[in-house]
């Protein structure tokens, strides 16, 4: 046997084993530029910020913040980022008391207790500022600012609303419905009220061919969260990109569409990888903790893997599913999904203008489903949640790959060891 590469998985890897009659194409980000002092370029990001003054200078207009970061799903660097950042303000004239770190959970479930600290990332943020949870479906935390031109009925967090100054910190990474996360996502979905959520996440968004993975043109999501941004008027971000390794490889400051677009430009050249032809068979991860905590996240893995796979072909997706299948709700549209198929599913989901919570990740696993065989290894599913994944479950990682390599009927494999981070799609090497 040759051949090991190693796929993402919890917070280590698995090794994948092929047999020598199997060859692998790995997929993955070409070696990124490493920041050698990422406190001091974070500190030159805010002087030298995109398209706005330096932070020290809008910090001193400010009687209030209030400091958006991603909740424990996405690994960003808080730790790193917020103690220079709260320190600025502070130095400012904005007092601690004054500043918040809010959570932008979007719909998921607050972080609270040792995970919120370890999302936090520094004691120092926890001792020295508020650091609370955004509620979605916390009616009076939230204010209506206006309504898109979709149809969007927009209420975000009044402690963002309110906040003199409103800063957004992130992630930018390939995201299989916003095109890239960060920057106007932290703020919706992150401190939308579950009724904006459901709005733009209905089949009206999710089916629309523009609404996926590392793209904008037509994208109706991204516009709405643009006009979204708009309508608050001056706000701010933090944006970071991370290497393979997650060590911090671009940040930068400044006005949150511009700044933002810069980081994305930036992660493209590494997150997108031309691919010369698509492949039988593909094996790809969750990208590891903390995205493969949940099915619910597991399925982005799914869905950034389609491009690099020949219609009809084989997927096997490796997610631990530590916390299973995901909120209760998900697992509801998964078990309509499962019992009514894929048009029965669609037929109810079409019929309403607000999505039902979190039945918009299963409308996603449809394109999935609907042209690939699919098959999951993950150690955290007990019997019941394994039959509502809707898909080919496996408890033995060798046992899987031996299964979907046979299945394919394919001699070359193609291989994303990092999951939903990296976008494979046809174009030229």
């Amino acid at each position: 046997m040759t051949n090991t590469p190693s796929i993402l998985f919890g917070h280590g890897s698995l090794p994948l084993v092929l047999p020598e009659t199997a060859k692998a194409r790995i997929i993955e980000k070409p070696a990124m530029p490493v920041l050698l002092n990422p406190v001091q370029s974070l500190r030159e990001a805010m002087d030298l910020p995109v398209d706005c003054e330096p932070l020290h200078r809008l910090a001193k207009a400010a009687k209030t913040a209030c400091i958006l970061i991603c909740d424990i799903t996405r690994p960003v660097p808080n730790g790193l980022i917020l103690p220079p950042l709260i320190e600025t303000l502070i130095q400012s004239g904005i007092e601690a008391r004054n500043i918040t770190v809010l959570v932008a959970t979007g719909l998921h479930r607050p972080n609270l207790g040792d995970e919120l600290r370890e999302l936090v990332g520094n004691d120092w943020v926890l001792q020295t500022v508020k650091v609370e949870n955004h509620i979605a479906q916390d009616d009076a935390a939230h204010v209506e600012i206006g309504i898109t031109s979709r149809g969007t009925r927009v209420k975000l967090d009044r402690r963002f609303v309110d906040a003199d100054l409103k800063i957004a910190t992130g992630l930018v990474e390939p995201h299989f419905m916003a095109g890239y996360s960060g920057g106007r996502k932290v703020i919706a979905p992150g401190v939308a009220h579950a009724e904006t959520i459901g709005t733009f996440h209905n089949t009206r968004f999710m089916e629309n061919p523009a609404v996926r993975n590392c793209n904008f043109d037509g994208n109706a999501l991204h516009a709405d969260q643009l006009e979204i941004v708009k309508m608050l008027g001056k706000v701010y971000a933090l944006n970071t990109c991370l290497d393979e390794q997650r060590r911090l490889a671009f940040v930068n400051f400044g006005e949150i569409v511009a700044s933002h677009q810069q980081a994305v430009t930036f992660m493209r050249t590494s997150a997108e990888v031309p691919l010369e032809r698509r492949y039988r068979c593909v094996i790809t991860s969750s990208a590891g903790y903390p995205l493969d905590k949940t099915y619910y996240q597991t399925i982005k893995g799914m869905i950034g893997a389609l491009g690099a796979l020949e219609k009809g072909g084989t997927l096997l997706i490796a997610s631990e599913c530590s916390e299973g299948l995901g909120s209760p709700e998900f697992r509801q549209a998964q078990a309509v999904l499962v019992e009514k198929g894929i048009d029965g599913f669609l037929h109810e989901a079409r019929s309403r203008n607000v999505a039902r919570m979190d039945e918009w990740q299963s409308v996603k696993l449809i394109e999935a489903l609907r042209d690939y065989r699919v098959h999951l290894y993950a150690t955290g599913l007990d019997a019941p949640q394994q039959r509502l994944t809707g898909v080919t479950y496996h408890t033995d990682w060798s046992q899987a790959v031996a299964a979907v390599l046979a299945e394919a009927n394919a001699d070359e494999v193609a291989v994303i060891p990092e999951g939903p981070y990296v976008i494979p799609f046809l174009g030229p090497i």
